[in-house]
């Protein structure tokens, strides 16, 4: 275990990835992203109740930020963080290859 857990690797995989879709979509990615996330059930749900749907976001969303604004900032950091190290590595490597 190089990086301290194991699925280290894949997980920074997929946050450098997610990263770069929002590099490229904006702030829709995360959107698509956490909609993926979701079970088909709940996606139904979402769609016959929209109105608590978004009550019980607004809820969380003030939750999170009251109780657990640091983890999500550092949750939030890591992420973009890892995106740029990605990038940077991918053009180094093209300037390497292409040098």
């Amino acid at each position: 275990m190089p990086n301290g857990f194991p699925g280290g690797d894949a997980l920074r995989d997929q946050a450098a990835a997610l990263g770069q879709k929002v590099v490229e979509n904006g702030p829709d990615a995360i959107f698509d992203e956490i909609e993926n996330l979701l079970p088909e059930e709940w996606r139904e749900h979402v769609r016959t109740f929209p109105l608590v749907a978004v009550t019980l976001g607004v809820g969380i969303g003030l939750w999170l930020g009251m109780r657990k604004s640091d983890e999500v900032l550092a949750a939030g950091t890591s992420l973009i963080s890892a995106a740029a190290m990605a990038n940077v590595s991918q053009v180094i490597d093209k300037m390497k290859g292409g040098g």
